[in-house]
This record gives structure tokens, C-alpha cells and sequence, in this order.
């Protein structure tokens, strides 16, 4: 008997949802920061951390608001997708326009690391709900 493949549907969003899709999102990319500032043994822990971040958050943002990511915040395509890219692109952009480095290397290391950290939990989230949906199926 062929599995059943079909896509699990998102369930609609609740606020609540959303909140802590989009404080998830930001914890780890502070937690990307931290962990690059610690890496290259940098100095002045939180506000490094939050100079280091700041591009990268504003870029979240910019990606939550522009594509109302609200809806489906824990959907890989199109919220996991659109905030990891959004945050790289709008981040390298402010990282650029205020001074700071922005070299490929540090460019391909970002795509990586957020890729795994903001897709990463998105993709748990959907595993874990089509293992359940296939428990309740039978």
C-alpha cells in the first residue's frame, strides 16, 4: 500500500503562532551573531553581538512585513524560505550601506548558517506534524 504523500495543509495562524515564530527567528539569528563574534574572538559581548545582529534582524523584519509571512509563519515555502533570504539580502545590503564588512566568504557562511538555523526548525515543525497526521490516519 503507497504512502500517502499528499502535503499536510497549514493550519490557519493564530497571533500566538506567529509571536514566537518571529521571536524564534530572531533568537537565532542573535544566535548566529553570537556564535560568529565568538568564532573570530571579538570583544564587547552584547553589544557586539546586537551591532553584529542588527542588519540581519532588520532584514527579518523587512521580509515578515513586506510578505505578511504572519499567515503561515512555520511554513518552509513560502515563510522559512522568504525570511531566511530576506534576512541575508537586507542584512548584507545594511552591513554594506553602514561600513562593514561584507566579503563572499562572510556572504556564503550567513546563506549556511541561517539557512539551517531559520529552515531548520521549520522543517522539525512540518516533519512532526505529518508524523502525526499519519498516526491519526492510521
Amino acid at each position: 500500500m503507497p504512502a500517502n504523500t499528499a502535503p499536510v495543509p497549514h493550519p490557519p495562524s493564530t497571533a500566538r503562532t506567529a509571536l514566537l515564530a518571529a521571536a524564534a527567528d530572531a533568537v537565532l539569528i542573535l544566535l548566529f551573531a553570537a556564535i560568529g563574534r565568538d568564532a573570530h574572538q571579538r570583544g564587547e559581548i552584547i553589544t557586539g553581538v546586537l551591532a553584529t545582529a542588527w542588519p540581519f534582524l532588520a532584514g527579518a523584519a523587512v521580509a515578515w512585513l513586506a510578505l505578511r509571512l504572519w499567515r503561515a509563519p512555520l511554513a518552509l515555502w513560502p515563510a522559512g524560505v522568504a525570511v531566511w533570504l530576506g534576512t541575508v539580502a537586507v542584512g548584507m545590503l545594511l552591513r554594506a550601506l553602514t561600513g562593514q564588512v561584507v566579503v563572499l566568504p562572510f556572504v556564503i557562511v550567513a546563506l549556511l548558517s541561517l539557512a539551517v538555523f531559520l529552515l531548520g526548525y521549520r522543517l522539525l515543525f512540518a516533519a512532526t506534524r505529518r508524523f502525526r497526521a499519519r498516526r491519526r490516519l492510521g
